[in-house]
């Protein structure tokens, strides 16, 4: 299965050289959770990928790989 959250959650960090911690605090969470979303070891609730939409100042649709616009 697909990890389009993942992959666009790691892009957009990558894109603002955000390191685990700076995004997992920044959406209350913790690192070792942001790592599994992005290696698809566990899936994102509603309320994270709000935060993530937020935080990156993206839509949810886009996170979750649904259009190419932000």
């Amino acid at each position: 299965m697909e990890n389009k959250f993942g992959e666009r959650l790691k892009a957009l960090m990558e894109e603002r050289e955000y390191t685990l911690k700076n995004v997992a605090d920044g959406i209350k969470s913790t690192p070792t959770t942001v790592f599994y979303w992005i290696n698809g070891k566990r899936q994102p609730t509603a309320d994270n990928i709000l935060a993530v939409a937020y935080f990156f100042d993206v839509s949810t649709d886009y996170l979750l790989g649904k259009t190419e616009y932000r």
